[in-house]
């Protein structure tokens, strides 16, 4: 199934969420040494999983045209990926504030532990399954990620 071109909003959006990530740092990191909420680690994987899909729409553009900038956009791809899958390890290793336990099949079951949980385990299914359906597990654990030029 090809992916959609991406929409000429797309390119002014860029530099926007790139001051949104520098006004973020700036000024609501905490300046004590404290864990990431859980709220926190949803929002970044919600970042990591965006930018999945942006980078894929640039990945089905460049590929077919210019090769070895699509091998290098796809390891991109691959590793957002990788990183969206840590936040989710980390939000549910993450200490729970609602006074009791999450239980670890919540997420396998699709049974949420309540918001914003509801929101990571959904939205790290559905990458999950396009992940699995754009990648081979070797794509997904070389650490090279088969790039044809380096």
């Amino acid at each position: 199934m090809p992916t959609e071109p991406l929409p000429e909003l797309a390119v002014s959006f860029l530099p926007f969420a790139t001051a949104a990530l520098d006004f973020h740092r700036a000024l609501n990191l905490p300046e004590a040494q404290a864990a990431t909420s859980r709220g926190e680690l949803d929002a970044l994987h919600a970042h990591a999983s965006a930018l999945y899909g942006l980078i894929d729409s640039h990945t089905a553009r460049t590929g077919p045209v210019a090769r070895a900038e699509g091998d290098h956009l796809r390891a991109c791809r691959i590793r957002l990926w990788q990183a969206a899958d840590h936040f989710h390890d980390a939000f549910h290793t993450a200490p729970y504030t609602g006074g009791r336990l999450p239980a670890g099949e919540a997420c396998r079951s699709r049974l949420p532990e309540g918001a914003p949980d509801l929101t990571i385990c959904q939205r790290h299914l559905a990458l999950a399954a396009r992940v699995r359906r754009d990648h081979t597990p070797a794509d997904l654990h070389d650490p090279v990620t088969g790039l044809t030029h380096h």
